[in-house]
């Protein structure tokens, strides 16, 4: 893996992952495609002064992007990685999981788990309170994507939603990647972490890791008919594995 410093090197390394999932004809490539579309746009974003402080987002944006890349190679090698990414990848060699499936199972990860701790980490001896802002800015950027992505398929399967909303638990789920609830969760998590002692800190982590695991089945085990749907859809998607992970990117 090439050394990962700035916002660049993560776009370049989330294209090797992208590319190694089209070669490999892996659904893993489905969250790189589009976490390499949220870098982008938060490239833009510090490109345009969009943050009030842009360098200390770039500096975010890397932390951040490095706990999942880290995690993609961790499970790659066999190596220890948190709980909760090691759930959404294991569902990466079964065919049964449709793309969003696949997505939402990332994000839950990655903006439930790891934004809190990148947000604390580039906090580190400072007020976190003075990130607030930023951080709600960036969020306002994932919650576009998922909304972004949600449509999009919504395109290919015009009935997802109504499927999506047979049982309560998935529609609660989706509704916890909207702005608001997204947000304070990360943010409340983030604000404990940073004031969390030194002793403590991994412990933490493991608890809240713990948490958004058990979150996660929410997507990938929705209950007996979401799920028989969930495999009518998948049965019904078109494209290689490889030509979805491009259809995501563009």
């Amino acid at each position: 893996m090439k050394p990962i410093h700035t916002i660049d090197d993560v776009i370049i390394v989330l294209q090797d992952i992208i590319n190694e999932s089209i070669e490999n004809k892996s659904p893993l490539g489905y969250f790189a495609a589009l976490y390499q579309k949220v870098t982008i746009k938060v490239k833009e974003g510090i490109q345009n002064n969009y943050f009030d402080d842009n360098q200390r987002m770039e500096k975010l944006d890397v932390i951040f992007a490095k706990r999942y890349i880290d995690a993609y190679y961790g499970y790659k090698n066999n190596t220890p990685i948190s709980s909760s990414w090691k759930k959404a990848f294991s569902i990466s060699n079964n065919y049964w999981y449709i793309v969003l499936q696949h997505l939402l199972v990332g994000m839950n990860a990655h903006i439930n788990l790891d934004l809190g701790i990148a947000a604390a980490v580039v906090s580190k001896e400072q007020n976190i309170q003075n990130l607030h802002n930023d951080f709600n800015k960036i969020n306002e950027i994932l919650s576009s994507l998922v909304n972004e992505v949600e449509d999009d398929l919504s395109k290919v399967y015009p009935f997802l939603k109504k499927i999506l909303k047979l049982t309560r638990k998935v529609d609660d789920f989706l509704i916890d990647f909207s702005m608001e609830l997204a947000r304070n969760g990360a943010w409340s998590f983030a604000v404990e972490l940073a004031n969390t002692s030194e002793s403590n800190y991994e412990k933490f982590i493991e608890k809240r890791d713990k948490i958004i695991t058990e979150k996660a089945d929410l997507i990938i085990s929705p209950g007996l008919i979401p799920q028989l749907i969930f495999m009518i859809i998948r049965i019904s998607e078109r494209g290689t594995v490889a030509q979805k992970i491009e259809d995501l990117t563009n």
